[in-house]
């Protein structure tokens, strides 16, 4: 046993452990969400991570992203992801894909050698593909909803898609759901009601958006922390119960 890993083992066992260490998880959005999933499964000792994600680090995610920092502005962000993953777990196999995942890249991926797959990215259509390309290859996910305009940390809630309620992305990926026959999804999302963000001269939303989302660090923590929580939890069958 890695003396780093002594304090996990402590709750969830040494087998528990060394299961962790045999298994590889994709984190699909490695920015504000993901980074934070990114962070725990690594402190968690997840044997084998695929970081995807297109975007490059830039000084407006530094309020938020936990691989932001002024050294890591330019970079791509899965490259920032692997490096801090193999400061905390040498050990850990790390792949990254600097691509959207979209119908036109999934050809790069092959779910079925994923134990686990997390959807932290904020596009539907990305969202949609995820859900089943997972379904096809028998594979669990769990999905990230909207973090953004929201400053309730405690509101951040794990639920199936069906029970969320006051979320809009929710909504859409529960007519989504039923649209493809997903009977079931685990998300993470919030209850609180989305904040109206203020307008400021010079952060004009892009093309694709109707409005630049507000966004702040304990927030995007929260989901984040509770996503991986999930991913470490149903990886190792931790039942408190019978401990």
């Amino acid at each position: 046993m890695e003396e780093q890993f002594v304090r996990m083992a402590l709750i969830f066992g040494e087998k528990a452990l060394e299961d962790l260490g045999r298994c590889r998880v994709a984190v699909f959005g490695v920015g504000g969400v993901g980074g934070y999933v990114v962070e725990a499964l690594a402190r968690c000792g997840v044997g084998a991570l695929d970081l995807i994600d297109h975007d490059t680090v830039s000084l407006s995610n530094i309020n938020r992203q936990i691989l932001a920092t002024h050294s890591t502005v330019g970079k791509p962000k899965v490259e920032a992801a692997r490096d801090r993953v193999l400061d905390i777990n040498p050990s850990c196999r790390v792949r990254t894909y600097q691509t959207f995942f979209l119908p036109e890249t999934r050809p790069l991926f092959d779910f079925s050698q994923y134990d686990y797959v997390v959807d932290a990215i904020d596009t539907v259509t990305g969202k949609k593909e995820i859900l089943l390309c997972a379904r096809e290859a028998g594979v669990p996910v769990i999905s990230a909803m909207g973090a953004g305009n929201k400053v309730d940390a405690s509101a951040f809630r794990v639920a199936d898609i069906y029970q969320t309620s006051g979320c809009p992305l929710a909504r859409i990926m529960r007519k989504l759901c039923r649209e493809n026959g997903i009977q079931k999804l685990k998300v993470v999302y919030s209850q609180e009601i989305p904040i109206r963000p203020l307008e400021i001269p010079g952060c004009e939303p892009d093309p694709q958006r109707r409005s630049l989302p507000g966004s702040c660090a304990f927030a995007v923590a929260a989901a984040g922390m509770l996503l991986a929580g999930e991913v470490i939890k149903d990886l190792t069958h931790f039942d408190r119960g019978e401990r």
